[in-house]
Order: structure tokens, then sequence, then C-alpha cells
């Protein structure tokens, strides 16, 4: 192998790669493009979730409730009523997805110390956001906490002495931000996706131009022709999650808490697997509509669903679960967000990152020897 003729065809792809400006495109604009689209729209949490009030009693104590409610960022309060018939029907038409329900003898049973029932009526038809939103109405809690304090101090009693004292503390994404979740994740995705995509046309490409019969005939071996088509994607990938950070440092303000160099050299080893399955791809489909096809089926869905992205891998049934162990996006989104969230270092991501070189090593070597400098 020589270098000189790696370098040739090197500079042969960049040539191709800067004037074709649908490659520079593909690239670089489109990774952009689904960063802050995704970055924008894709999101888990459930802020300013409807709400519709009926407050039968009307007392200061009811009004002290619903304030827990209307004062949280969780809830936006949008109407009060006095019947069930308008709850219906703000439900329905989604005007409100979750309904306040307050006896008329709340007041009096807070009072007496009797347990007073507040009725809560959620839109189940989005189960995610009926659950989500069930557990922001868990607010009444602390206000029947405040009420049993102040009743013991009304009569002179001291709060109970083995009362449980819970103070919930968190870790590594303090504000409970989905972005700072996603992001990684989506780093992941969207550099496996582009990083296939890109390299699965470059074989094929020089089959259907009829170059690949000039290459054939000229003394450079497969395993040079295929890293010097790899050195032009490389640097862009590279560039590409250059850009990647810059944008979640700076316009979505996700914080990167572990090691730059770790997540470079990571990133690294990850795109020169997926350039390498592209490749392999190209060298096998010989055809441009068929690779990029089979590029964006083998990527984009294993990477979107089965990698830990966005759907927890513990909440799969058994065989998905065993399926995604051979998903090579799983990895690299893990030791995103450990790097990202956690500043966790080898020692916690070894396993996935000895994956990754393996994953690299054996699609890059399976690529050179399914390369043959002969025409079928």
């Amino acid at each position: 192998m020589k270098l000189r003729r790696i370098k040739a065809v090197a500079r042969k792809e960049f040539l191709h790669v800067f004037r074709d400006p649908r490659s520079l495109g593909l690239g670089i604009a489109i990774p952009m493009l689904l960063l802050f689209l995704f970055g924008y729209a894709l999101t888990l949490d459930v802020d300013k979730v409807p709400l519709i009030v009926w407050d039968q009693s009307n007392t200061v104590a009811s009004r002290d409730l619903i304030s827990r409610f209307s004062g949280s960022r969780y809830f936006a309060l949008q109407q009060y009523t006095n019947n069930y018939r308008d709850i219906e029907r703000a439900i329905d038409r989604r005007d409100a997805i979750i309904a306040l329900v307050v006896p008329y003898d709340f007041a009096r049973r807070i009072e007496t110390g009797e347990k007073a029932p507040v009725q809560a009526i959620i839109d189940g038809s989005d189960s995610n956001t009926a659950t989500i939103a069930l557990g922001y109405a868990q607010v009444a809690l602390s206000y029947s906490r405040d009420v049993m304090l102040e009743q013991a101090r009304r009569v002179g009693l001291a709060a109970p002495a083995g009362r449980l004292d819970v103070r919930p503390r968190i870790w590594f994404n303090a504000d409970m931000i989905s972005r700072n979740y996603i992001f990684p994740g989506l780093i992941a995705v969207i550099m496996m996706v582009i990083a296939a995509l890109l390299t699965s046309l470059t074989v094929a490409r020089e089959w259907e131009t009829g170059t690949m019969e000039q290459l054939i005939s000229t003394p450079l071996r497969g395993p040079e022709l295929i890293i010097g088509k790899l050195v032009p994607y490389f640097s862009i990938g590279v560039l590409d999650l250059f850009l990647a950070v810059l944008v979640g440092q700076f316009v979505f303000h996700v914080p990167l808490r572990g090691s730059l160099w770790l997540l470079f050299g990571m990133s690294m080893v990850f795109l020169g697997g997926s350039l390498s399955l592209g490749i392999l791809i190209s060298i096998v489909t010989k055809n441009q509509r068929m690779a990029a096809q089979f590029a964006l089926v083998s990527t984009m869905l294993p990477a979107f669903l089965l990698s830990g992205f966005i759907f927890p891998i513990d909440n799969m049934p058994l065989f998905i679960r065993w399926v995604t162990h051979v998903v090579v996006a799983r990895y690299f989104v893990t030791i995103l967000r450990g790097v990202y969230l956690k500043d966790v270092g080898l020692d916690i991501l070894g396993g996935e990152a000895l994956f990754l070189v393996l994953f690299g090593i054996i699609v890059l070597t399976a690529a050179m020897r399914k390369f043959k400098k002969k025409i079928v």
C-alpha cells in the first residue's frame, strides 16, 4: 500500500466533492439542517399543559390550591367554568388536557381535618402527555402537606417526628430539559445516516459512469482505492462534528461536561466505521439508487428506533433488546450522552468504545475483501 496512490485518489475525490454542489450540500448543509430541525422541533418536555378549572368552593383554600397549578410552569390556566359540559367540550376541542374540579365543601373539610377529594379529569387520547400531566398534578400533594403543617402549628403541635422528609436532587441534567438528553443522540443519528449515505454512492458512481474500468487498469490496489475515497468524506464528517458541537454549545446551550478530546476521538472511530459501511454497501450494490436506498434503510431506521435515541431500550420487548446489541449507533449514543451529561471516561464507557473499534475494523476489512479489481 503506497501513500502516493492514496493521496491521488483522495485528491480526485476532493475535486469531485467541491465541483459537485449536491455532494457538498449533502455532506454539510443537510446535517446542519437536520440538526436545527430536530433540535428545535423534537422535544419530550410537556410544559404549559392547558388547564380548565371548576371551583365549586370558591374560597381562599380552593384558590390557594388552584394557584399551585396556575403558578407552575407545567400548567397554563385557560378558563374557569361551572359545569361538566364545558369541561367535556374543552377537552374534546383540545382546549384543555386536564380539568380540575374542586368540591363545594373543600374548605370545610380542610378546616375540620377531613379528607378533601379533588377531581382531576385528564384527556387520555395522548397517553404519553396524559401520564406526564398526571405526574404534574401531584402538585396537590405539596398543598396537602402544607395544610397538615399549618393545622399542626394552629393547635400548637410540632410537626410529626417520624415524617419522611424527601428532598430530591437531580444530577447531570438538573433543569430536566429533554433537549440536553436528545441533542447528543441526535449527533450520533445524523453522523450515522449522512456518513453511510455519502460513501454509499462513491464506488457505485464509478461503475455507473464507466470510470471504474480506468481505475482497474491502473496499478492502484483495492485497499488504496477504498482508503483514498474515505479520506475526503472523513474530513467532511469531522467538520460536521465540529459544527454540531458549536451549535449545541452556542445555539441550544447543551452543556458539554466531559472531555472534548474523548468526544472527538470516539466520534472519529464511529465515523470511520460508518463511512466504511457506506463503502461496503456501494461495493456490493454497484448502483447509486440502490445503494442510497439500502444505506438509508440500514442506518436511519435502526439509528432512530433501536439506538435508545428516543425510545428507551429497557422498555422494548426482549427480542428487540437483543437486536439492539448489533446496532452500532446504540453504543455511540451511550458514549455521547455519557461524555456530554455525566463527564464519564473510558473506565465506564470502555465496552462501548471497544465495540466501535471492532465494528470499524470488521466493516473496513469486509469492504477491502469484497472489492475486486475485475469486471464482472
